[in-house]
């Protein structure tokens, strides 16, 4: 059974920082690319950050560029987002995702509908 295990939120004042985990159950096959996405109270889930696992390329959100890092630790099975210099924006629940299946080049991997398996959510909360 694949499943995606989501560690490391929190609350923290503006301009701290935070480190998110993300472990894919070891029974699971080699991902293709994960991503964290986040959904604020009252508003559509938005990607945020990208990760093709077989390259090591990268995408952002033009909202965290400069500010958030994706990484990743195959031998652990794990991704990170390291989160930086947090807004009272940053606000909301973080999901990460898993995309197994291979795709063409081109896909912009922070569409929703790629991923098929999701973790359960980390809240992390950005006060003024």
């Amino acid at each position: 059974q694949i499943q995606l295990v989501e560690t490391g939120g929190g609350s923290v004042q503006a301009g701290g920082s935070l480190r998110l985990s993300c472990e894919v159950s070891k029974s699971s096959p080699s991902t293709y690319s994960m991503a964290w996405f986040r959904q604020a109270p009252g508003k559509e889930r938005e990607g945020v950050a990208s990760l093709k696992t077989t390259s090591g390329n990268t995408d952002y959100a033009d909202s965290v560029k400069g500010r958030f890092t994706i990484s990743q630790d195959s031998a652990k099975r794990t991704v990170y987002l390291q989160m930086n210099g947090l807004k009272p924006e940053d606000t909301a629940m973080y999901y990460c995702a898993a995309r197994f299946g291979r795709l063409l080049p081109g896909f912009n991997l922070l569409r929703q509908d790629l991923y098929t398996y999701w973790g359960q959510g980390t809240q992390v909360t950005v006060s003024s």
